[in-house]
């Protein structure tokens, strides 16, 4: 049997708990909770740090027990209790995954204490039913930023290289954030090196050097952190709708990507948590905002004026974060995070040029709506050149609208070609000269 026992927010162990402690063959952890929770003299210790040699070492602990069982040898047999010592609760992006996969979840005992994140908060007075956590440990921070740009409350787990001065530096730009930044919870508030809950701005964060007591990051946006009543806890659940009427947005003239067009690029487009979109050529920010509620970071590029004001107004008018760059593409493209996904709207001399600088740098696609059939080989040969998969559609739509006497007829909108390149995925079955297995 394995007991995975939490520690680390300053409660004491469990009575259960610390009767499998006493009891125990094996202990594994890190030194902080071997140091902290003493194991017996008799019991056999584990330092962790690769995952991996820990899981073997539990394994040939297990086995010597189950034979000296077969073999009669009560001792050996009373040894085998393997307890591990984890961060928090071990089943919240922690160590009983690999346990449970490795062993099997019935192998397992777990004493859960109070995590990190939930510390957190509770340190910032906020509740967390409301909020996204993402893990940056180990991980690629990207995610956690544009989770973090996106959402009003996320609380980010941070690791080696992805901490509070990476995540700050990223949020630079974001000036309505405030992050909360939590060191060495469940430790004495007066010592040296106890616990600190510290409010800092991105840019404050990012020059900071922050040592390797951090548990977790808060990222707020303080004037929506107080949210109503919830049902479902975690991210707020998708749209219930989308392709938005015209009229559910400010536009000029009619200078708006119809919602036919709309429904078909989001279908292409894909957004979702996690992700970062480019809306260029945003005109009134249609395509970002409808992106941005299904949970994306959107970054939105246009280069009037008005159109940016009109894409700031329409994104606080449906309630989404919107980052608005005023200028021209291609030439503003450079100073941005790599996106996910781009929609490219509008025509102009420019458009292959725009085309090929998305394409280059998006991770899975892009989608161009135009409305002149003269652009349309020179968007394909752009997308093709830059490694996607092209598709394509011509997009011809006739409304119901009403006549006098109470009938009905067709009102046909305007055609509108939408070119898509979607990346190849990686193959996964590739090895190298060599004959090295990946």
């Amino acid at each position: 049997m394995i007991t995975v026992v939490g520690t680390g927010t300053g409660a004491p162990l469990p009575p259960e708990a610390a009767a499998a402690l006493d009891g125990a063959g094996l202990v594994v952890g890190a030194r902080r909770h071997l140091a902290a929770a003493a194991p017996p003299d008799t019991a056999a210790r584990i330092v962790l740090g690769p995952l991996a040699p820990a899981l073997d070492a539990i394994e040939r602990h297990l086995e010597k027990a189950a034979k000296g069982g077969r073999e009669g040898d009560a001792a050996a047999a009373g040894r085998g209790q393997v307890v591990v010592l984890a961060s928090g609760d071990p089943g919240f992006f922690g160590i009983v995954r690999a346990l449970a996969e490795r062993f099997g979840a019935g192998r397992l005992t777990v004493h859960p204490a109070v995590s990190s994140v939930a510390t957190a908060f509770a340190r910032a007075g906020l509740t967390w039913d409301d909020a996204v956590v993402v893990s940056a440990h180990g991980r690629d921070l990207r995610t956690a930023v544009n989770v973090c740009r996106a959402h009003p409350k996320v609380a980010v787990l941070t690791g080696p290289g992805s901490g509070p001065a990476e995540l700050g530096a990223a949020l630079a730009r974001s000036g309505d954030r405030v992050l909360v930044v939590a060191s060495a919870l469940g430790s004495d508030a007066g010592a040296a090196s106890g616990e600190r809950v510290e409010r800092v701005t991105p840019a404050e964060a990012a020059v900071r050097d922050w040592g390797r007591a951090v548990n977790v990051v808060l990222c707020l946006d303080e004037p929506r952190v107080l949210s109503p009543v919830r049902t479902v806890a975690g991210a707020a659940p998708g749209p219930s709708r989308w392709a938005l009427a015209e009229d559910e947005f400010t536009h000029r003239d009619s200078m708006i990507t119809k919602f036919e067009v709309r429904a078909l690029a989001l279908a292409r487009l894909g957004p979702r948590l996690g992700d970062h979109v480019w809306d260029i050529g945003a005109g009134s920010g249609s395509v970002a905002v409808e992106c941005a509620r299904f949970g994306a970071a959107v970054t939105a590029v246009e280069k009037t004026g008005d159109g940016v004001e009109r894409v700031r107004a329409n994104a606080a008018a449906h309630g989404v974060d919107v980052s608005v760059v005023h200028g021209a593409a291609p030439a503003v493209l450079s100073g941005l995070p790599d996106p996910d996904a781009v929609f490219v709207g509008g025509g102009g001399r420019d458009l292959p040029a725009v085309v090929t600088a998305c394409a280059r740098r998006a991770r899975r696609s892009v989608v161009v709506a135009m409305a002149a059939l003269d652009r349309v080989p020179a968007v394909r040969e752009a997308l093709v050149a830059a490694g996607l998969d092209c598709g394509g559609v011509l997009l011809q739509s006739s409304r119901l609208a009403p006549l006098p006497g109470d009938v009905t007829r067709l009102a046909a909108t305007n055609p509108v070609f939408l070119l898509w390149g979607v990346r190849p995925p990686v193959r996964s079955d590739v090895r190298s000269d060599e004959g090295v297995a990946q």
